[in-house]
């Protein structure tokens, strides 16, 4: 089979590989789409917290059909249409998993959709659901709402019911997110994010930040009395500092939101949570930015690095 592979911390490399053979408890997934995220770009270079050795696969969803399964297998079929989600492994022609780690794809989902949605879709509900307990009539304050978590959190947010404040680095991408049901966008790259949330929540019930760094610095200080301030990310490449007196003073929380943690340590909730994200795609707006062939990904994930992708990005297998 051919794979993509970091060779090396920042290579990567189209190479030729044996095809796997499940184990007890495996399947093997012919691989039909691969799903590219931010976080891919953070593994490649080793400044994520999961940190592989190289050799290794970037890419962290993919969706395709089972081929083979292994002894013990008796939840999923050979011929099975599925999607899964790993930390890193995905962006190769076959994958083998363990068969509770896939979850079947509903006939009205195609696997380009469900390479999609995935882990930007999955992620933002459970941020906005598990750890923010989100109400309808609540202000959601979405940073980084240009990128693939971002647009996924103004989306669910909308069909969850609460007023989405999308925020980006330039006014033409915050603007993007109105398609994905934004109720008004603004800029924090020409200002204090603080202020611009004030002035447009009085304070907000929930920010969603995937972004870090100083804008997180300022938008922590925006939040309103007893609201929760989710840390999904540093795509800013900085990790923020912020002082317990602000909490204290606003009786909010500042919430950690690992997802790939939360699948491993309570999947029966996740499957939970992917029942509702595939029950709504005939009304998810999600968008895909393009679909490339598996021998164009080093050019995809540097796209993805240098933050030109507007969207979902994936990658096409065989291709």
């Amino acid at each position: 089979m051919r794979a993509l592979v970091c060779t090396r911390l920042g290579v990567l490399e189209l190479l030729e590989l044996p095809d796997p053979v499940p184990g007890p408890g495996e399947v093997v997934v012919a691989v039909s789409h691969v799903g590219l995220n931010f976080h891919d770009t953070l593994v490649i270079a080793g400044q994520h917290v999961v940190k592989p050795e190289p050799p290794f696969s970037p890419g962290s969803e993919y969706a395709g059909t089972v081929t083979a399964a292994g002894s013990e297998v008796t939840s999923i079929q050979v011929g099975d249409r599925v999607v899964g989600n790993e930390e890193y492994g995905c962006a190769r022609e076959f994958v083998v998993v363990r068969a509770d780690r896939v979850t079947r794809l509903p006939e009205h989902v195609s696997e380009a959709q469900g390479a999609a949605i995935l882990v930007a879709y999955a992620t933002a509900y459970h941020a906005l659901v598990q750890r923010a307990g989100l109400r309808a009539g609540e202000t959601l304050v979405v940073l980084g709402a240009a990128g693939g978590v971002g647009s996924a959190a103004v989306d669910i947010g909308n069909l969850l019911g609460a007023k989405v404040i999308a925020g980006a680095s330039t006014v033409e991408r915050a603007a993007l997110a109105l398609e994905y049901g934004a109720h008004e966008t603004f800029s924090y790259g020409d200002g204090d994010p603080k202020q611009k949330i004030k002035d447009l929540t009085g304070g907000a019930d929930v920010i969603f930040d995937p972004v870090g760094g100083a804008v997180a610095e300022a938008a922590v200080r925006a939040v309103g009395w007893q609201g929760r301030y989710l840390v999904v990310g540093f795509a800013s490449g900085g990790i923020p500092r912020v002082g317990l007196n602000i909490p204290l003073v606003k009786g909010s929380s500042v919430v950690g939101v690992f997802f790939g943690e939360f699948v491993r340590r309570d999947r029966a909730t996740h499957e939970a949570n992917l029942r509702t994200i595939f029950g709504w795609a005939d009304r998810l707006r999600h968008r895909v930015h393009d679909v490339l062939p598996l021998s164009e990904g080093p050019r995809a994930l540097r796209d993805l690095a240098a933050g030109k992708v507007r969207g979902k990005l994936l990658l096409r297998v065989p291709g």
